[in-house]
């Protein structure tokens, strides 16, 4: 399981655009052009992981929607990418009909069912057009690879699977039914990807557990009939692992602490506070727009907003580099690089000014034109790479400078700090109400998101505190409905946050106020923003995964169903001879929803490991601490 989950699911995709036959290295042989027919879902599952210009170098001159109008290109091919839906099965039968295409690669997300199949074949023979089709794939690729080693199950249609749909209090059976076997198909599928059957552990009497057994299940039919099964291809030489990975899957409602803590780091900032999703970030700039007829220069007409949508690849150095990283660390190698690149360009400038010395000495001159010549070939040859990287400079320093504007207007740093410590038991600087009743501190679901966590992991509270707390969050604008969910959930739960350990050395978590503001002409005056350390601690998925890894005893895991699909004789998990050595390599997956705070320290975990561990982290959805607050109102909506 040693390759990314991204690298799998690339491979995959390209291996479908060039017509379900290997790609081969050289690129001397000129693609087959042909068009690209998804629906929503193909769609989502393509865009974080094929640039246009990736789809093109693959013969895609065109990709379009399933449901839209598209006109008759009679003499290309056309690849579908799409889920086997009654609906989309009966587009595709109306394409064969109006003969749109020369001819069909059918690729459907996930297995067709052969009802299905057979009414795709009923209209194929009837309209003639069997000989069009050319091939029929089930792909096994119903996930979304966000990162080498993060995925989450869907984009489209989250409402089905997502917490609300799993808490509120009238779903039905198949309701959860439905929710269950979206959820096993994804994770049936990311594990036919990498080609391997994992250990299942999960915690016992919720949703995880629903659908560990549903996934058990799933396996162990697939592995039973030998010929057809998906896990027993062959496997190169130099490839074999004999250490399987363990699957821990975990329910949201074990920790409501994590996805609604402020963060500190890029990526889980952007996602936070700017709206990211599916590694696209949007920034809104707003500016004032001066109306110089006006006696009054400075007079403003109502503020602009310029909406910008950046792409974040992994083939970006600075990303890749900067998005676990605490934010004021990001500002100040978003400076460094500005200043290496104007080097650059001071460069190229000089060396075209070579080009006009005076002519009057032809010795001297020919000399150094030889020279600068080539100086100036060699600068215009790494002309593309140095356009590319200013490119990619403005773009981390419009969406650093909208992350340090929210920073600046929501006092986004002493929220982190004060949850920080409410999570480690430490002494607050400044009293929760305080922090409530202050105007200039942050938005009102700022403070609910703090009250939240101080309510489940702080000191136990009484029931007239509560009601003080729960009367000055109303003053500020805050809506009842999902305190009153919290409360009730915190009355029926069984569940208690243990503090948050830290690992390795103690490390302290808060330096002092920024020791120093950044020069004058810097895109990011710091100054009164906290540069706040992220310390090494262990958020609690990561303490559960630690112990299931390592098969420590520890009261977390005690009880953990343990799962082996492998042993299809043996029906009674609890007689399932174990795995006593420490697992390398593990997936964590989280029903419910996750987040990029968890996925950021489950890495960091896997890093202080020198390598030794792999970890993949996945959800069923990925969700901002805005997303949950909404689900959180609506499930005390449904239950007041």
């Amino acid at each position: 399981m040693a390759a990314s989950v991204r690298a799998k699911q690339i491979e995959a995709l390209k291996r479908m655009l060039n017509l379900n036959k290997p790609v081969g290295k050289s690129v001397a042989a000129e693609p087959v052009w042909k068009v690209l027919v998804y629906d929503r879902f193909g769609q989502d599952i393509i865009s974080p992981l094929l640039t246009v210009k990736e789809l093109r170098d693959l013969g895609v001159t065109l990709h379009l929607l399933l449901h839209t109008e598209r006109d008759p290109i009679p003499e290309v091919p056309a690849v579908y990418f799409v889920m086997p839906t009654e609906e989309n099965v009966k587009r595709i039968c109306q394409d064969c009909r109006n003969q749109l295409y020369e001819s069909y690669y059918l690729n459907f997300i996930t297995a067709i069912s052969r009802h299905r199949l057979e009414e795709l074949a009923t209209v194929a023979l009837q309209t003639n057009c069997v000989n069009q089709i050319s091939k029929v794939y089930d792909q096994y690729l119903n996930f979304i690879s966000l990162e080498d080693e993060m995925f989450t199950t869907r984009f489209q249609e989250r409402d089905a699977i997502s917490y609300y749909a799993l808490n509120r209090p009238d779903a039905k059976d198949t309701d959860i039914e439905m929710l269950r076997d979206a959820l096993v198909d994804s994770l049936f599928c990311l594990l036919a990807s990498l080609g391997t059957v994992p250990i299942i552990r999960c915690p016992k009497g919720n949703a995880a557990e629903i659908v560990a057994e549903a996934l058990d299940k799933k396996l162990r039919e697939n592995l039973r009939d030998s010929r057809n099964s998906l896990f027993t291809t062959d496997i190169p030489s130099g490839q074999i692992s004999f250490q399987r990975p363990v699957l821990v899957i975990l329910d949201r409602n074990m920790d409501l602490c994590t996805p609604l803590h402020h963060t500190w780091t890029y990526q889980a900032l952007a996602h936070d506070v700017l709206e990211l999703h599916l590694n696209r970030v949007v920034v809104r700039e707003t500016a004032p727009q001066v109306n110089d007829d006006h006696p009054d220069a400075h007079h403003r007409h109502p503020k602009q907003v310029k909406i910008k949508t950046y792409d974040l690849h992994n083939t970006d150095k600075f990303w890749n580099s900067h998005k676990g990283s605490p934010f004021p660390n990001v500002a100040e190698s978003i400076e460094k690089e500005l200043n290496e690149y104007k080097a650059s360009e001071e460069e190229v400038k000089r060396l075209k000014n070579v080009m006009g010395i005076d002519e009057s000495n032809e010795e001297v001159m020919g000399e150094i034109f030889a020279d600068s010549t080539a100086k100036l070939t060699s600068a215009v040859s790494s002309l593309p790479e140095l356009l590319e990287k200013k490119r990619l400079i403005d773009m981390h320093t419009n969406i650093a400078t909208a992350l340090l504007d929210h920073i600046k207007a929501r006092k986004l740093d002493i929220f982190f700090e004060t949850e920080e410590k409410i999570m480690s038991k430490s002494t607050l600087d400044k009293s929760i109400l305080e922090i409530i009743q202050d105007p200039d501190a942050g938005t009102p679901e700022d403070k609910l998101r703090l009250f939240i966590i101080y309510y489940v992991s702080g000191p136990t509270m009484s029931p007239a505190e509560f009601d003080q707390y729960a009367s000055a969050l109303q003053a500020c604008g805050v809506q009842s409905a999902a305190l009153s969910y919290i409360k009730k959930w915190k009355a029926f739960t069984k569940i208690t946050t243990a503090p948050l350990q830290s690992g390795g050395g103690g490390q302290n978590t808060y330096s002092a106020m920024f020791s120093r503001i950044m020069n004058t002409g810097s895109q990011f005056v710091m100054e009164g923003v906290k540069n706040l350390v992220v310390g090494n601690k262990n958020l609690p998925v990561t303490r559960i995964l630690d112990a299931v890894m390592e098969n420590k005893s520890n009261p977390e895991v005690e009880d953990f169903r343990y799962f082996d699909p492998k042993m299809l004789r043996v029906t009674d998990s609890s007689s399932i001879p174990r795995n006593k050595t420490p697992f390398q390599e593990a997936i964590v997956f989280m029903v419910g929803g996750g987040n990029f705070i968890e996925y950021q320290n489950l890495m960091d975990y896997a890093k202080r490991s020198s390598g030794t561990k792999k970890v993949f982290y996945g959800a069923s959805e990925v969700l901002n601490a805005s997303q949950f607050i909404k689900q959180l109102s609506r499930l005390g909506e449904d239950s007041a």
